[in-house]
């Protein structure tokens, strides 16, 4: 019996720490994207190169508690975080989660509910998040503790919450919400997060959906359900994107890469990223992919940190 305690105990400690073959396939990958797929509730990295994937994180194996994994059912937006090493993701059942890449150890782990669609995270560490349902941003002191389930958060109201994207060289909080862009600034208090509201202005269009970084240039990717445009974060004016335009539910750039977007097959998701021109990049089966990233730093978002 006490064999079968401490063979039980060791295994929900691998359970619980989701222990993995160290992560050298995503070290040296040179074109990978991470995926927000839904099939499987889970986030994966899949290789351009050879077409498969190559990393998963699962709430249920990586150290989310049993009575919190539906808060990551259908996650909505993951991105590469903190010079590529992390995974930020989101979930429509609300959950919000860092992941390390090399372990998939969730570092960190909340529950902003309503819809949660994107997140970004603060020069000193804190997170914020945006929920569609019920408008708002959420503010999460964040530590590496996993889940604190009286951690301090503050709610935000903004329209159709859906995108936030932090610039380090402004210091400002960006979201497209609904027709408009608001521009926040940051209290810097660690232990009390705060958005304070800086200026906005009128976008065109309605249900602004993506918000993301060019990657190398000062342009944020704007998305809405008809159109795809640049927008310029130091003369704040948009431009149309050389994208295919209607319906992309994700936008994103690097270096020597092509531009990549998400556009829905059925109903939100799809199982193939395509080029800017709607060219098939990655393509795989089964998967209802909702959003598509490249693995890598993030300069605008990082460069100040």
């Amino acid at each position: 019996m006490t064999k079968f305690l401490k063979i039980l105990g060791v295994l929900f400690f691998l359970r619980g720490m989701c222990v993995a073959a160290p992560d050298t396939a995503v070290a040296g990958c040179q074109r990978c994207i991470v995926l927000a797929e839904q099939a499987e509730h889970r986030i994966v990295i899949a290789d351009i190169a050879s077409g498969k994937i190559i990393w998963e994180w699962k709430p249920a194996l990586c150290g989310v508690l049993p009575e919190h994994v539906k808060w990551f059912n259908n996650p909505s937006e993951a991105k590469a975080v903190r010079k590529g090493e992390y995974i930020l993701m989101t979930a429509s059942g609300g959950g919000v989660a860092l992941v390390r890449i090399a372990d998939k150890k969730t570092v960190f782990y909340g529950y902003a509910g309503g819809n949660t669609h994107s997140a970004a995270i603060l020069p000193d560490g804190n997170i914020v998040s945006a929920s569609s349902t019920g408008n708002y941003l959420m503010l999460f002191k964040t530590d590496t503790t996993g889940y604190n389930a009286n951690a301090y958060t503050k709610k935000i109201t903004v329209a159709f919450g859906h995108n936030v994207v932090w610039d380090a060289a402004h210091k400002r909080l960006w979201t497209a919400a609904m027709d408009s862009m608001i521009v926040f600034r940051y209290n810097y208090d660690h232990a009390a997060p705060d958005l304070l509201k800086d200026t906005s202005m009128l976008l065109p269009g309605t249900e602004a959906h993506d918000l993301y970084p060019e990657y190398g240039t000062g342009n944020l990717w704007l998305t809405n359900t008809t159109n795809v445009y640049r927008f310029n974060v130091d003369t704040r004016q948009l431009s149309p994107a050389p994208v295919i335009q209607q319906n992309i539910k994700s936008v994103s750039s690097g270096p020597a890469r092509p531009v990549i977007v998400c556009k829905p097959k059925v109903s939100w998701w799809t199982d193939e990223v395509l080029d800017a021109q709607g060219k098939r990049v990655f393509m795989q089966a089964g998967l209802k992919i909702y959003k598509a990233r490249w693995v890598l730093p993030d300069p605008f978002s990082e460069s100040a940190q």
